[in-house]
């Protein structure tokens, strides 16, 4: 017998409707004008926050005269919220500490007594395609009578203890691959702004101890060390090996002709500016990304690179409803260029945080995925009971 099946032998349960166990309301939102009812230190959620989570704090904060001037409650620690409306509809997370809510949150604070506030949670996020289907409408939404009226099992206060500890122990480790992930990208981000910015730049101009000191930073711009080159339909091309891309990157279309064939940045010209590509292969580009021809005797491509990547391209955008660049905008675009030598020292730096961050970005999300479906199969086999 299993670990599970002796956890659940002989456990009887009862059925209770979520309503009679639980007090459920939703929440409100505070007139928008007033500015008085905001940036004050009430926690608020919405329900783009809710994804399945532990809710460690909230995006927005509201006054005391905001909330007493609204329909939003607080809602008590230890508490499960679920979204009733809009692209996050049935989903679920926790709120640890006090918190109100807008008017497409459930909140659903639990007897404590009978029900474990986190085993609560366990069920309905294993229910929510289940509940989400009981959405009415246009929008797919809940409402408090659809959701007071859910059933859910309820064991002893034990063994809900007990699936909980079990539980956790996958979510942990799931937050925790989650986290190791976020902190190896944050530290490429760190290391490849200082060594990029022209505080640290200037400082290595005065180091003795590279290129002898006292060399300066040459101040140019993208369209002095590059040509910038729009990009062709691939349509009338024939069938080849050769990758086309457009702003997204590769677009899964292979010709037998190609725009370009050495080392070059591509910059996407309409939608995802910020989204830029290193190439080194032969490719053919659509129009909504550019390519550049690089005078590698005053700048290393894959440096470019790093220094694009590193700045802000949606400063240079022209359209504000569809991030738009042009050629004459991003040919004024300034950059403090080091010596060659420099250049090369902080491209192979960039280039080891890059290597470790791919075996990161290679490893970890498969592990997450892993983890994640095992987490998904005990949480049913733990939650399924017999009526």
């Amino acid at each position: 017998m299993s670990k599970i099946d002796e956890l659940l032998k002989n456990e009887k349960v009862e059925w209770k409707k979520l309503g009679e166990v639980s007090n459920c309301f939703a929440g409100g939102t505070p007139n928008t004008t007033v500015k008085s009812y905001y940036d004050g230190d009430i926690p608020w959620i919405r329900s783009g926050e809710i994804n399945f989570n532990v809710i460690t704090k909230s995006e927005r904060y509201i006054t005391i005269e905001g909330l007493e001037n609204s329909s939003a409650k607080l809602i008590r620690p230890n508490s499960v919220v679920l979204a009733m409306t809009g692209a996050t509809v049935g989903r679920s997370g926790v709120v640890e500490f006090a918190t109100a809510c807008n008017q497409s949150i459930a909140a659903i604070e639990s007897d404590e007594k009978i029900v474990n506030y986190k085993y609560l949670y366990y069920f309905i996020s294993s229910k929510y395609n289940f509940i989400k289907n009981l959405g009415q409408g246009a929008l797919t939404s809940l409402n408090l009578s659809i959701i007071k009226n859910l059933e859910i099992p309820i064991p002893s206060i034990e063994t809900q203890e007990k699936i909980v500890k079990a539980l956790d122990k996958f979510t942990n480790y799931v937050t925790e691959l989650q986290a190791e992930l976020q902190a190896r990208t944050k530290q490429y981000e760190y290391y490849r702004d200082m060594l990029l910015s022209e505080e640290y730049l200037n400082k290595l101009s005065n180091n003795p101890e590279i290129l002898g000191g006292g060399y300066s930073l040459k101040v140019t711009t993208l369209g002095e060390i590059t040509k910038i080159k729009n990009g062709k339909d691939w349509k009338a091309l024939g069938n080849g090996n050769i990758p086309v891309y457009g702003s997204g990157g590769k677009m899964n279309v292979f010709v037998d002709k190609y725009s370009y064939n050495k080392p070059t940045v591509l910059i996407p010209r309409k939608g995802s500016i910020d989204n830029v590509f290193y190439i080194e292969e032969p490719f053919w580009n659509v129009d909504t990304i550019f390519y550049t021809e690089i005078d590698d005797k005053k700048i290393i491509p894959k440096y470019l690179y790093y220094f694009i990547e590193n700045y802000d391209m949606d400063k240079l955008s022209t359209d504000s409803t569809r991030p738009s660049l042009t050629q004459s905008i991003l040919n004024k675009l300034r950059i403090d260029l080091p010596p060659i030598e420099i250049q090369n020292k902080i491209v192979e730096i960039l280039d080891k945080f890059q290597s470790l961050l791919a075996d990161t970005k290679g490893l970890l999300p498969k592990e997450i995925e892993l983890r994640q479906k095992q987490y998904e199969y005990y949480r049913e086999k733990l939650l399924s009971f017999d009526r």
